[in-house]
């Protein structure tokens, strides 16, 4: 049985708490693992050692030699990858056909990617005419932040901690990291990869635990944090906003979503329920980019429903072993139960429905763990809270549409802006309709197509700051003016 111990100041150390908890299988149910909760002392600790570390050989290091040390980082990440995909999928149960070819590599490629980034990384420059009939020159320096704490989710593990780390570290920060209580493996594993590249201690460290009167809401309440980042829900960012504001501390998010697919009629149906399938039952739904809303035309509302239906049918639900696996577990037991309370009160509101709805059933170790089905609604009204309300499982609600401004106006009938998907043939609908939608990421024919270097994140409660590319560096540095006087 593993057991995942703090990673702090480039050491493995138990919590001073004496505090563990269980990590369970979400295939079978099963205990296999023990996880140290830190406590107040541990997290200041941490953070401590982070704030040291800038001080250290890590804040005299050029560009270059950070760089290179992140890209020493990426290799060993891909040379070990396969015991980085046994311990993922061990947290999450999701299929190693998906992480072996998304979760893994993305994560590794992070850091390459935004060691790539900051040797490119520009500045302003400006001759100012001066009053006395001289001049000055201005240019702008980027420095690092300082601590950052990072908070991260369950649903992509270490595609999206280091996603946050890779930027902050390749900007000079050191991070402090309390990965989702559900899925310390990865995290924890990378600790062991900083030392063995040569990352200095206290650059990069890990407390388990959980929200609220834990090592959660101890990060975030910590002075000596510059910055905060976090992947999650939007109750928890607003509770972690409130935190950030003593100190004035900055932050950047990516919250939830109930994002909006709109197939059109001259759509290729082939790519737009091959593409539909993965954005609502992908990663068994649990991606915050996923469409739980499906808004269809008319003329081809029935054959889309159809179409998806069976796509939804054929898929092969089990634990991540199976080669023919195309949909895995739930994340726990408590989000299943979310999940099915949301089945019922689709149910309960009116809803018909088209497949799933409950629990399915393998008659061995399995039936412990927390699969539900994948499920398709239609005849739901918009004001139902299936409809406004995320889910996060492997489900989505189809309703017909009759003009492009209904589609429209349905897709951004929400509280979140986080994106969407358009599947259309008219190139010049695309191009009319993307702008009109009011969210911080749109795909055309496509669905999780991302380039690292473009902009990243949601408007209204989808999140606050962009994130990718030179966003990324943004937000982790803070920038300076030098204005000399010729």
């Amino acid at each position: 049985m593993a057991e995942h111990r703090l990673f702090i100041d480039g050491a493995y150390v138990p919590a001073t708490t004496g505090r563990m908890f269980d990590k369970r299988s979400p295939v079978t149910g099963e205990v296999i693992g023990r996880v140290h909760e830190a406590g107040r002392e541990d997290v200041d600790r941490a953070v401590r050692a982070a704030k040291a570390a800038l001080n250290g050989p890590w804040g005299t290091m050029t560009v270059q030699e950070r760089a290179t040390l992140l890209q020493d980082l990426s290799r060993a990440i891909a040379e070990r990858s396969e015991e980085f995909l046994e311990a993922e999928v061990a947290d999450t149960g999701k299929p190693k056909s998906l992480a072996r070819v998304i979760d893994i590599p993305r994560g590794a490629a992070n850091f390459a990617t935004f060691a790539d980034m900051i040797k490119n990384l520009g500045g302003e420059f400006f001759r100012t005419d001066t009053p006395d009939g001289s001049h000055a020159i201005n240019y702008g320096l980027y420095r690092p932040k300082g601590v950052i704490g990072v908070i991260s989710p369950w649903n992509l593990p270490l595609l999206l901690m280091t996603w946050k780390v890779g930027p902050a570290l390749a900007c000079g920060n050191t991070v402090v990291v309390k990965p989702s209580e559900e899925t310390p493996h990865t995290t924890t594993l990378l600790g062991e990869v900083m030392n063995a590249v040569g990352i200095p201690k206290g650059v990069y460290n890990v407390v388990h635990g959980f929200g609220p009167d834990s090592a959660g809401e101890f990060l975030t309440q910590h002075p000596l944090v510059d910055g905060i980042t976090f992947t999650g829900e939007t109750r928890t960012g607003e509770a972690i906003m409130r935190q950030a504001a003593k100190g004035l501390r900055d932050v950047s998010f990516e919250l939830g979503g109930k994002n909006a697919g709109i197939v059109f009629a001259d759509a290729d149906l082939d790519k737009a329920v091959e593409g539909t399938m993965r954005s609502a039952f992908a990663n068994c739904g649990q991606v915050c980019l996923g469409t739980e809303r499906v808004y269809v035309e008319r003329p081809v509302f029935d054959e889309f429903v159809a179409r998806l239906k069976a796509g939804a049918e054929s898929l092969v639900l089990g634990g991540p072993d199976d080669a023919n696996v195309g949909m895995g577990p739930l994340i726990s037991a408590e989000h299943r139960d979310k999940v099915l309370s949301y089945y019922k009160l689709a149910e309960d509101e009116g809803a018909t429905v088209v497949t799933g709805g409950g629990v399915p059933t393998f008659g061995d170790a399995r039936d412990n763990g927390c699969f539900v089905q994948p499920t398709i609604w239609t005849g739901l009204p918009d004001t139902s809270r299936v409809v406004r309300e995320e889910v996060f499982g492997p489900c989505c609600h189809i309703a017909p549409f009759d003009t492009e401004d209904e589609a429209i106006a349905l897709a951004n009938d929400t509280d979140y802006g986080l994106a969407s998907a358009i599947w259309t043939e008219n190139v010049s609908r695309a191009h009319r309709v993307a702008p009109r939608i009011e969210v911080g990421l749109v795909w055309v024919n496509s669905w999780f197509l991302r380039d690292l270097r473009t902009a990243f994140g949601g408007s209204k409660q989808s999140g606050i700051g962009r994130e990718g590319g030179e966003h990324s560096l943004e937000f982790y540095t803070e920038r300076s003016n030098i204005c000399v006087k010729i």
